[in-house]
């Protein structure tokens, strides 16, 4: 009977994170997580004859968020000057998880074409002694995996 090894399992910490901002990239070694999810949107199909409401996915859409400690400016300054100019921004994700203890290689996600939904302009806290840190909302529209984990046998 297989079984799942416990060596298989990927630590978080082994991630990479990179933005790509205008054509320049950024390593996010200053991000916490980064978590982004795939929504399908569902319509309803009522069908004669049927007591159950039926449903067919029609499209999808993508949001996730990035906890990073409060340690760079970028994502402040593209926010400033959507608020002087009107001019929105995007950038592409690329997180990397590959722990080297793993038999199960590495996964790379891209995120493509994210926008923040909000930032911090900014922040202080003199009640705590945890560092500052910052959660960025956002959305993204494409999304692709140039690298897959293979396949664990279970042995």
């Amino acid at each position: 009977m297989p079984f799942f090894r416990e060596s298989d399992a990927i630590s978080g910490k082994q991630a990479k994170a990179f933005a790509t901002i205008g054509g320049r990239v950024e390593e996010l070694f200053y991000a916490k997580t980064i978590e982004a999810t795939i929504e399908k949107n569902k319509v309803d199909v009522p069908v004669l004859g049927r007591t159950n409401t039926p449903q067919r996915s029609a499209g999808w859409k993508g949001s996730g968020t990035m906890t990073v400690y409060y340690v760079t400016s970028v994502f402040r300054q593209l926010m400033r000057d959507f608020v002087k100019t009107g001019k929105d921004f995007w950038f592409d994700l690329q997180i990397t998880n590959e722990d080297p203890t793993s038999g199960t290689g590495k996964q790379t996600a891209t995120l493509l074409k994210c926008n923040l939904d909000s930032i911090i302009a900014t922040k202080f806290d003199a009640t705590s002694d945890d560092m500052l840190e910052e959660e960025m909302p956002f959305t993204f529209s494409d999304y692709d995996l140039p690298d897959l984990f293979n396949s664990i046998s279970g042995a």
